[in-house]
């Protein structure tokens, strides 16, 4: 996970020491510094891809990292289209690539 993390940034500076949180990206258990952005995670991982478009089945990842674009949309806790560029990660997240406009949760009554 360390080998891909920015650890000085020549703006925010030196990367602080923060609890550890386990969380699951497709069904991958990983290990996250506990309020990081979920993308940066994925990005620390090697993990590029986070949805495939509608219509053309497409890759996407991060493209403007402010929340700004829907580039980087994945499932969250069985939520579709969460921004993972301004998502902080918190214990037991369980993160989906997502497929097209993503899947709505069926809630039981």
């Amino acid at each position: 996970m360390e080998e891909l993390r920015v650890k000085n940034h020549p703006i925010l500076g030196e990367l602080e020491e923060t609890e550890t949180v386990e969380i699951t990206v497709d069904g991958k258990k990983l290990q996250a510094r506990k309020g990081e952005m979920i993308a940066a995670v994925l990005m620390a991982n090697g993990i590029k891809i986070h949805r495939y478009t509608a219509h053309k089945h497409e890759p996407r990842g991060i493209f403007c990292g402010i929340g700004q674009c829907t580039d980087c949309v994945m499932t969250v806790n069985g939520k579709p289209n969460v921004r993972t560029c301004i998502t902080p990660v918190e214990a037991g997240m369980v993160i989906e690539t997502q497929e097209g406009f993503g899947k709505k949760e069926v809630r039981q009554s």
